[in-house]
C-alpha cells in the first residue's frame, strides 16, 4: 500500500510540475497550456504507456468541478466595474450568439455532411460557446484594448450555461417531444435561477468576508473559493445554471474590498491551473488516436463552419447594435477559442448512449486541437492588424489592498511595471482625489517618504493610504496615469 501511494505522489507530482512549466511554454509560444496537458493525456494512454482508461461518467463528472472551479477563477480576477460597459454586449453574444452558432453550425454540417438533426445540434451546441480557460490563458497576456479584453472574457464566463442546457436537453430521451418554447423555457429558468443564487451568495460573501477576523491570512483565500463554488452546488440543487453562478458570485466578490486580494488571487489561480491539468489529461486519456484520425476531415468541416460562419454572424448580430466597430467584432469572431467546454459537453451525449455519441466526442475533440493550434499563435499578429492591441506592453496596474478597518481606510501597494506612463511622473503630477496620500516609495528594497519632488522610475513599489469612500477613485487616476501620462486627465477614457 506504502509503495502505492509513493508512486501515486510521485506521478501526481510529477504532472504538477509538467503543468507549472507548460505555463511557461505556452507564455512564450502563444499557444494555450491546454494543449500540452491534453498531449499529456495522450501520451499516457493507450497509443503511449498503455493505460487504458474509459470512465466517461467519471470524466463528465470531473470535467463540471473543474469548469466550475476555471470560472470562479475568472469571476474572481474580474470587477464589475471593469465590465459593467460590456455587459449588454457581453449577454447578447452569450444568448442570441450561442443560439445563431448552434443553427449555423448544425445546418451547414446537416447540408454538408448528411449527419442527422440530433448529431448536427449536439455538435453545433457544443462547439457554440468560447471556453474560459482558454481564453483566460491566453487573452491575459495579449495587451488588448480594454473593451474587447473585457468583452471576450465576460463572454467567456457567461456563454457555458446556454450551451449546457442545450445539450443536455438534446442527449435526453424526451429531446424529440420538447418544443421550442419548451427549449426556450428551460434555458430561461436555468439563467434566471443561476443568475439570482451567483447575486445572492455574492452579496452575502461581500457583506461578510470584509468584516471576518480570520486568525490566519492563509484562511480567506479558502474561504473566498469555498463560499464561490458554493453557488456552484446550491445552483445544481435548484436546477439552475451552476456556470452562471459561480461566475456571477465571484464577480460580485471581487467587485467588493476583498481582504488579502492578491493572496485570494493567487490562491484561485493556483487552483485554477490544478483543475485545468486533472481535466485535459482525463480528457487525453479518453482519447483514441485511431478513432481521432478518421474523425479529421467531419472535425475540419465543423470547425470551418463554426469558426468562419457562425462565429462571424453570431458576432455581427449580437454586438453591431452596441456599436462596437467593425475592427473589434473581426476580432472577436477570430478569438472564438475552444478548449475544455465542448469536450467535456461531447461526453454527454455518450454518457447518455445517445447513438453515435462517441463519434460527437472524437470529432470534437479533433475540432478543438486543430482550431486551437491555428488560431491561438495567430492571435498577437490579427489583434496588431486590426489595430484592437496597445502599444504598451502593460497598460494596467495590480493594485493590492488591505483594508484598516478601524479607521475607515485601505492600504494599496502599486508597482510601476515596464511600460507604465507613471514612470517620469512627480508625485504632485499625481492628482490623487482627495483622501488618499502616496505615503511611501520603495526603491531598490529602499524606503523613503516621497516629496513633491520625487520622480517614480520603473520597478519602484507604491504605498498609498486612501479612505474606503476615495479608493475607486484612487485606482481609477492611477490606471489613467499609467496609461496616458500625467496628461491623463485631458484625455477621454479609452475603451
Amino acid at each position: 500500500m506504502g509503495h502505492a501511494v509513493d508512486l501515486a505522489l510521485l506521478a501526481g507530482c510529477g504532472l504538477l510540475l509538467v503543468a507549472v512549466l507548460a505555463v511557461r511554454l505556452a507564455s512564450r509560444t502563444g499557444v494555450p497550456a491546454l494543449l500540452v496537458y491534453l498531449g499529456i493525456g495522450v501520451a499516457l494512454g493507450e497509443a503511449g504507456l498503455g493505460i487504458r482508461f474509459e470512465d466517461y461518467h467519471l470524466t463528465g463528472e470531473v470535467g463540471l468541478v473543474a469548469l466550475a472551479v476555471i470560472l470562479a477563477e475568472g469571476g474572481l480576477t474580474t470587477r464589475w466595474s471593469q465590465v459593467r460597459e460590456v455587459a449588454p454586449a457581453a449577454a447578447a453574444l452569450s444568448t442570441l450568439g450561442v443560439f445563431v452558432s448552434v443553427v449555423v453550425v448544425a445546418l451547414s454540417t446537416t447540408l454538408l455532411l448528411g449527419t442527422s438533426w440530433r448529431t448536427a445540434l449536439l455538435l453545433g451546441a457544443a462547439v457554440a460557446s468560447t471556453d474560459a480557460a482558454a481564453v483566460f490563458s491566453v487573452l491575459r497576456r495579449l495587451p488588448l484594448k480594454t473593451r474587447v479584453s473585457r468583452l471576450l472574457e465576460a463572454e467567456s464566463g457567461l456563454n457555458d450555461a446556454p450551451t449546457v442546457v442545450l445539450v443536455t436537453l438534446v442527449s435526453s430521451r424526451s429531446w424529440a417531444s420538447t418544443s421550442a418554447w419548451e427549449v426556450l423555457g428551460l434555458v430561461a429558468y436555468e439563467l434566471a435561477v443561476g443568475l439570482a443564487i451567483g447575486l445572492a451568495i455574492g452579496w452575502v460573501g461581500r457583506l461578510t468576508l470584509g468584516r471576518l477576523a480570520l486568525p490566519s491570512a492563509g484562511l480567506y483565500p479558502l474561504a473566498t473559493v469555498a463560499l464561490v463554488l458554493l453557488s456552484f452546488g446550491a445552483a445544481g440543487i435548484a436546477r439552475g445554471s451552476g456556470f452562471l453562478a459561480v461566475y456571477v458570485c465571484g464577480l460580485v466578490i471581487a467587485s467588493a474590498r476583498l481582504p488579502h486580494r492578491r493572496a485570494v488571487l493567487g490562491f484561485a489561480t493556483s487552483l485554477a491551473l490544478l483543475a485545468e491539468l486533472g481535466l485535459f489529461v482525463l480528457l487525453g486519456l479518453l482519447a483514441s488516436p485511431d478513432r481521432l484520425v478518421h474523425a479529421l476531415p467531419t472535425a475540419l468541416v465543423v470547425g470551418a463552419a463554426a469558426l468562419l460562419v457562425a462565429r462571424p454572424l453570431a458576432v455581427l448580430l449580437s454586438t453591431t447594435p452596441f456599436g462596437v466597430p467593425w475592427r473589434e467584432q473581426a476580432f472577436l469572431a477570430w478569438s472564438g477559442l475552444r478548449g475544455a467546454v465542448p469536450i467535456v459537453l461531447a461526453i454527454v451525449p455518450v454518457t447518455q448512449h445517445v447513438r453515435g455519441g462517441e463519434r460527437v466526442l472524437d470529432v470534437v475533440f479533433v475540432l478543438v486541437v486543430v482550431y486551437t493550434l491555428l488560431q491561438a499563435p495567430t492571435l498577437p499578429w490579427v489583434g496588431r492588424r486590426l489595430g484592437v492591441v496597445e502599444d504598451l506592453a502593460t497598460t494596467d496596474l495590480e493594485v493590492e489592498a488591505a483594508p484598516l478597518e478601524s479607521v475607515g481606510a485601505d492600504l494599496l501597494q502599486v508597482s510601476v511595471r515596464s511600460g507604465s506612463q507613471l514612470h517620469g511622473v512627480y508625485v504632485d503630477e499625481l492628482r490623487l482625489p482627495p483622501g488618499a496620500v502616496l505615503s511611501l516609495v520603495v526603491r531598490n528594497r529602499e524606503g523613503s517618504v516621497p516629496t513633491s519632488d520625487t520622480r517614480l522610475q520603473h520597478g519602484d513599489q507604491l504605498l498609498i493610504v486612501a479612505t474606503t469612500d476615495s479608493r475607486g477613485l484612487v485606482e481609477e487616476r492611477l490606471r489613467a496615469v499609467s496609461r496616458d501620462g500625467k496628461l491623463a486627465r485631458w484625455y477621454a477614457p479609452r475603451s
